[in-house]
């Protein structure tokens, strides 16, 4: 496969056809011929099977889940936020990455989340103004519709503006996680009006009209791309951050952001990370999201044994050992690249997967994986310094991924986020969206890889990967989760390449977590499981506090020329997996 920077296509106008869709009960798995979609909202997925139907391609039909998905699933995602996309274009047989993860403002220094010498509270800092980044994701769509795209922001933008305006149904996952947020939503009076009902969660059941959201999005339909970084809906940005609208008497941190933070946003069109595994070509996203480096880098050590042939709990115990060291070298060198000269090279390097695996023990677990030294393999003549290892810090772990294809073969694997769940907290008056809290992805104080600078990206772990077999599509898969992105993707690939389990079954076993910390995150139930208590013999422990883990999606490519679209089958309230024709 060539990998080339992308040439600019012209945007080929197209009818709008009603958008109305057939009623399908909701399933997380489907098999058929054509386009196929996977989301975690019906909504959305009917959406992009809309797009599709027209005669829009997989990056239309993204573009236009993305945007539903920003009407009913708003706390993981939106207009507020940034994301990064990885597309095939398969005539070119090609894949780029577009990079609209969300910047510093100028303002930004390495100090600006210490108060007298010392880090400021995580929690107070996400609901303020300080912890918003300058948003990419209409700047994202724009690229990847304007390059890749046939249609319109009118056309692809039609089916969110018809769910906003009309409303969905809450569901118990959206009830409980405003639930979760009454406390955050209620400083700000822009978002309890528009999620809490007297101080308290919309009950599930209940209708959501977003109008303000619509008014956003028929903004941008009218206006394109400058609708968002100029003019009125870039200044209503710019105040609700900087003057954020609280309650008498409720104080939160302001943020100092400038129209001129918006005005010069861009995205970045990035090569991607390109890895093997077991006769799979991998492509992943490149920094600054950390999640295609750590996930190649874990599979490279995890190449070295044959899996296959060991009982589940010991090649489950190398999964866990080899995610512990791809974290450790994670933590330490990976940042945004445009301020960071990181090893990526020496990361991704066999022989230096074959250092690393020698510290596994078969046997017994690690407490502890210090960073290894990838840069004796990264061809490299100069004398690079050698950062020290930073510690883990937090990461939101809710956003949402999504992955289309279309009859052709293009194929979108699209991670979009606005950080934790409900973001900063904070409603743009009179639009109807959250804003991101991204820059809490920064490490507070350094020296350290990823601290706070003027314009940068903080690192990321979103992991949208696509494979390949001998040329040809063989599987997409991704996950939100924040860090625990790079767990889900890389646990679902074992799953499904190692131990051989169906796409559906990968995705629905009970996800293991380990980066590196003082235990491995599970989910609830598997604590005392036969699973867990195999594991523990080899001295593997778990975390007290149990939740789900991501919420993936996935496309096969079957070999008789079939799709398969998979979503959660329990998970965030059941996926929704679509094909344009359903093969009987």
């Amino acid at each position: 496969m060539t990998l080339s920077h992308p040439v600019r296509t012209l945007l080929v106008s197209s009818i709008l056809v009603s958008l109305a869709l057939p009623a399908v009960a909701k399933t997380p798995v489907a098999t058929g011929t054509g386009g196929a979609v996977a989301t975690i909202s019906e909504p959305a997925s009917q959406a992009a099977i809309a797009i599709l139907n027209q005669g829009g391609n997989a990056i239309d039909a993204a573009v236009a889940a993305a945007a539903t998905l920003g009407v009913t699933d708003p706390f993981s995602c939106g207009i507020g936020g940034g994301g990064f996309m990885v597309i095939y274009l398969a005539k070119d047989k090609r894949v780029i990455t577009i990079d609209h993860r969300e910047t510093a403002p100028a303002s930004f220094t390495p100090t600006v989340f210490l108060k007298d010498g010392k880090e400021r509270d995580f929690e107070t800092v996400v609901a303020s103004g300080m912890s918003v980044g300058v948003p990419g994701t209409v700047r994202g769509w724009h690229e990847a519709l304007d390059r890749y795209g046939s249609m319109s922001f009118k056309q692809v933008l039609a089916p969110a503006i018809d769910v906003a305006s009309k409303g969905f149904k809450v569901n118990d996952n959206f009830s409980h996680l405003v639930q979760e947020n009454e406390a955050k939503f209620s400083l700000f009076p822009a978002t309890a009006a528009l999620y809490l009902r007297n101080g308290k969660a919309l009950p599930a059941g209940s209708t959501l009209r977003n109008p303000d959201l619509a008014k956003a999005y028929k903004e941008l339909a009218a206006g394109g791309v400058k609708a968002f970084y100029n003019g009125k809906l870039a200044r209503a940005i710019v105040d609700a951050v900087n003057a954020p609208a609280t309650p008498p008497g409720v104080r939160v941190d302001a943020g100092n952001m400038t129209l001129a933070d918006l005005a010069n946003y861009e995205a970045r069109l990035r090569q991607p990370v390109h890895s093997t595994y077991r006769g799979y070509d991998l492509y992943g996203m490149p920094l600054p999201s950390s999640g295609g480096v750590a996930v190649a880098e874990a599979l490279n050590i995890l190449e070295g044994y044959d899996l296959k042939a060991m009982p589940r709990a010991q090649a489950e115990h190398l999964y866990l050992e080899a995610s512990r060291l791809a974290f450790a070298d994670r933590n330490a060198y990976l940042a945004d690249p445009e301020f960071i000269d990181a090893p990526v090279a020496g990361l991704l390097n066999k022989d230096y997967a074959a250092r690393r695996r020698e510290l596994i023990n078969p046997a017994q677990a690690s407490l502890h994986a210090p960073a290894g030294d990838p840069y004796p393999f990264q061809n490299d003549v100069s004398v690079p310094l050698r950062p020290n290892a930073s510690k883990l810090i937090a990461e939101g772990a809710h956003t949402t991924h999504l992955t289309v294809s279309d009859k052709d073969g293009n194929i979108v694997s699209y991670t979009y986020t606005i950080e934790s769940w409900g973001g900063s907290g904070i409603v743009v008056p009179g639009y109807g969206f959250l804003l991101n809290n991204e820059m809490t992805d920064f490490d507070f104080s350094g020296p350290a890889p990823n601290v706070p600078e003027a314009g940068k990206r903080p690192r990321s772990s979103m992991s949208p990967t696509l494979a390949f077999k001998n040329g040809k599509p063989a599987f997409s898969i991704g996950s939100p989760g924040g860090a625990t992105i790079i767990t889900t993707v890389l646990q679902t690939i074992f799953n499904y390449v190692d131990l051989g389990m169906s796409m559906p079954d990968a995705v629905n076993a009970p996800r293991l977590s380990e980066r590196n910390g003082q235990a491995t995150d599970v989910e609830p139930g598997f604590s005392g499981s036969a699973q867990a208590q195999a594991l523990e013999k080899s001295g593997q422990h778990w975390s007290q506090t149990a939740e789900e883990i991501g919420a993936a999606n996935a496309l096969v490519f079957n070999p008789d020329g079939t799709v398969t679209a998979v979503s959660e089958g329990h998970r965030h309230g059941i996926g929704s997996a679509l094909v344009q024709k359903t093969a009987h």
